[in-house]
């Protein structure tokens, strides 16, 4: 699956994604994009699911019509060690995301 991981998380990250192909903001070009642009731009490129810790995203951006899929982590902080704690649950989430749908991982 081709992942973009936004700007608010940690570059590291990328490479707990073994098996699939994750890109960050910065390496795909896409940095400095609200996030409407931010999932066009994507979406056109040709992800199939953004990666954020951004909260708000959901409800303020529609998915509907877009080929890509949200996925938000709600970790404890968006150090890469909070973010790992989750991972098992991101990975398992990635294999039954749909294009267009949102899906939130963790309780903070």
């Amino acid at each position: 699956m081709r992942l973009l991981l936004d700007e608010c998380i940690d570059e590291g990250l990328r490479h707990h994604f073994t098996n699939h192909e994750c890109q960050t903001c910065r390496y795909a070009g896409l940095t400095g994009l609200a996030n409407g642009a931010l999932l066009a731009a994507a979406d056109q490129a040709g992800f199939e699911a953004l990666i954020t810790v951004d909260q708000n995203m959901p409800s303020q951006q529609s998915l509907r019509g877009r080929s890509i899929s949200l996925l938000v982590i709600r970790a404890r902080t968006t150090n890469l060690d909070d973010l790992l704690t989750l991972l098992p649950d991101v990975l398992k989430a990635l294999e039954s995301l749909r294009p267009g749908e949102v899906v939130r991982i963790g309780t903070s």
